[in-house]
C-alpha cells in the first residue's frame, strides 16, 4: 500500500493532536502527577471518629480546595485521616481541622480553619491533634432529637400551630422574598470578600476583649448618661428658657466685650505686671491668707465679752505699764519736729526712708519692723527696701541703741536720716576755716534751729532721744539762773 504525501501529513497531524489531547487529559484533568504524589505532601489529622469521612474527600482552606483525603484508617484511640495537600499553597500550622457535610445526605469534606496567620507553614508528616479536630454530630442522633421534639408537640394542637403559623406569615410573601433575596446577595458578597471577612473575624478578638475589659466603664458611662437625661427631662422648662433667651444673652455678652475692647488690653497688660509681682511674692501672699482668718477671729473675739451688754463694744484691757518697752526713735526725725494733731495740712514727705534703724536682732522692740522684711528672691536675707533686697548691700543699723545719734536734724552729721536709696550721695557740709560749726553746702536751705519747749517751773524738757531731761538752771527758782544774755548766746561762744 502506497501512501501519498498528503495522507502522511494528515497522519502526522492526527498523531500530534492525539498526543496533545492525551497529555492534557493525563496532566490537566486526571492529574496523574498528583495521583503519583508529585507536588503533594501528607498531613495526619487525628479524629475522635470518622463522622462519615471517606477516601478521596475534598480538603479546603479558606474555602479553596487544596487537596484530598488520601486515606481514612482506624487507630486504638480513634481515626486518622491522611490528607494529601498541594505543596504550592502555604498553610499555617496554627489551625483547626473540621469535618463538614456538603448536604444532609453526606459528602463530608475537611475544612482547614486557621487560628492566625502566624506560625510556620505545614510540612509533610505534620500531625493535627485531636483537640484541634472536630466532626459533625451523628445524623442518627439528630433524627432522634428531631423525633423527640415532634413527639413533645401535642397532637391536638398541631392544627392550631399550623393555623397560627399561616396567620403569622400569611400575605408576607413579597417581604419574605425580599429577605431571601437580600440574604442571598449578602451571602454572595460575603463569598466574594471571604478573605477580608476572615481577617476581620480573626482581628476582632482584641477589639471585643477591650470592650469586655471596659464593661464597667461603659456601664458607668451609660448610668451617667441616663442620669443626665433624667436631669434634662426634669429641667425641661429651664432648658427651654435657656434656648429661648440664650441668643439675647450672647448678644449682650458680645456688646459687653465690644465696650471693654478699648480698655481691656490695658487692664490685661497691667495684670501681667501684677502677675509677675504675685508670682515673686507668692509665699508671702499664701502666708497672709493663712494668717488672715486667725486675725479676723481675734478681732471678732475682742467683742465677745461685751456682746450682750447694754453698750456692746470692743473689750479692751488697758495696761498701765506705759512706754514699756519704749518707742523706737532711732532712724526717725527728731521729736522736736513732730507736728501736732491740730495741723490739718499735708506737708511734703522728706526724701528717703524712715524706719526703726536699730539692729535686726534687737529683742527689745520693733522685732517685726521694716528692717526685718524677708527678701523672697534671696532666701535668708532681710532688708527694709526692695532695692536693698535686690542689691548686694547689707543692712547696717544707725547705731547699737535706741538713742538719737548726731545732730537732731541729721543734716550736718552725715547720718542719712531719712535713709536715701542706694547710690544717692548725702549733702556734704562745708567746713568753716579756723574751726567752728560747718556751714551747709551752697544752694542748700539753712538747717532749722533745734528747739524744745521746757517747763519753767521744773526745767524739764523732752530731748531728741524722746526721753525727759531736767536742767536745774532753767527752773524759775533754780540755782544760778542764766541771764538773758546767756539764753541768747549759744554755748561755747
Amino acid at each position: 500500500m502506497r501512501l501519498t504525501k498528503l495522507v502522511k501529513i494528515q497522519l502526522a497531524i492526527f498523531v500530534v493532536v492525539a498526543l496533545v489531547a492525551g497529555a492534557l487529559m493525563v496532566f490537566g484533568y486526571v492529574n496523574v502527577p498528583a495521583l503519583l504524589g508529585f507536588g503533594q505532601y501528607t498531613v495526619t489529622v487525628q479524629l475522635p471518629r470518622a463522622g462519615g469521612l471517606y477516601k478521596n474527600g475534598n480538603v479546603t482552606y479558606r474555602g479553596t480546595e487544596v487537596g484530598r483525603v488520601a486515606e481514612v484508617r482506624l487507630t486504638d484511640t480513634g481515626v486518622d485521616a491522611i490528607l494529601s495537600l498541594r505543596s504550592d499553597i502555604a498553610i499555617p500550622s496554627d489551625l483547626d481541622a473540621q469535618v463538614h457535610s456538603v448536604s444532609g445526605a453526606g459528602e463530608q469534606y475537611v475544612a482547614l480553619v486557621p487560628r492566625s496567620d502566624k506560625g510556620r507553614p505545614l510540612k509533610s508528616g505534620a500531625v493535627i491533634p485531636v483537640d484541634r479536630a472536630s466532626v459533625p454530630p451523628d445524623i442518627s442522633e439528630l433524627l432522634d432529637a428531631t423525633n423527640k421534639g415532634l413527639q413533645a408537640i401535642p397532637h391536638d394542637n398541631v392544627k392550631t400551630l399550623v393555623d397560627e403559623s399561616a396567620t403569622a406569615v400569611g400575605g408576607l410573601g413579597p417581604e419574605l422574598s425580599r429577605i431571601v433575596k437580600g440574604s442571598t446577595t449578602l451571602a454572595i458578597d460575603a463569598r466574594a470578600n471571604l478573605d477580608p471577612l476572615t481577617s476581620l473575624i480573626d482581628q476582632a478578638k482584641p477589639v471585643l476583649d477591650s470592650q469586655a475589659d471596659s464593661g464597667q466603664a461603659i456601664h458607668a458611662w451609660a448610668s451617667h448618661l441616663a442620669d443626665l437625661t433624667r436631669q434634662l427631662q426634669s429641667n425641661d422648662g429651664a432648658m427651654a428658657g435657656f434656648l429661648q433667651n440664650g441668643s439675647a444673652a450672647a448678644n449682650e455678652g458680645q456688646q459687653l466685650l465690644d465696650r471693654l475692647k478699648p480698655t481691656l488690653p490695658v487692664l490685661l497688660a497691667n495684670l501681667v505686671s501684677i502677675n509677675k509681682v504675685a508670682i515673686t511674692y507668692q509665699p508671702a501672699i499664701e502666708q497672709l491668707l493663712v494668717l488672715l482668718p486667725l486675725g479676723t477671729a481675734n478681732l471678732q473675739g475682742a467683742g465677745v465679752a461685751d456682746r450682750d451688754t447694754k453698750h456692746p463694744g470692743t473689750y479692751i484691757d488697758f495696761n498701765l505699764n506705759l512706754n514699756l518697752p519704749p518707742a523706737c526713735n532711732t532712724g526717725f526725725l527728731p521729736i522736736q519736729q513732730m507736728r501736732t494733731a491740730n495741723f490739718e495740712d499735708a506737708p511734703q514727705r522728706p526724701a528717703g526712708d524712715l524706719y526703726c534703724r536699730i539692729p535686726q536682732n534687737s529683742p527689745i522692740t520693733a522685732v517685726r519692723g521694716a528692717r526685718n522684711y524677708p527678701c523672697l528672691t534671696r532666701p535668708g536675707k532681710r532688708a527694709p527696701t526692695v532695692k536693698m533686697c535686690e542689691s548686694d548691700e547689707q543692712y547696717v543699723p544707725l547705731n547699737d541703741g535706741f538713742n538719737w545719734k548726731g545732730d537732731p536734724n541729721a543734716t550736718l552729721s552725715g547720718q542719712g536720716v531719712p535713709q536715701l536709696p542706694p547710690g544717692s550721695a548725702p549733702a556734704q557740709a562745708i567746713p568753716v576755716p579756723g574751726g567752728g560749726r560747718p556751714s551747709p553746702p551752697p544752694g542748700a536751705p539753712p538747717p532749722p534751729i533745734p528747739a524744745a519747749e521746757y517747763d519753767p517751773a521744773t526745767g524739764t524738757y523732752v530731748g531728741p532721744d524722746g526721753n525727759t531731761h531736767t536742767q536745774p538752771d532753767l527752773a524759775r527758782n533754780g540755782a544760778n539762773p542764766p541771764t538773758w544774755q546767756q539764753l541768747l548766746t549759744p554755748p561755747g561762744n
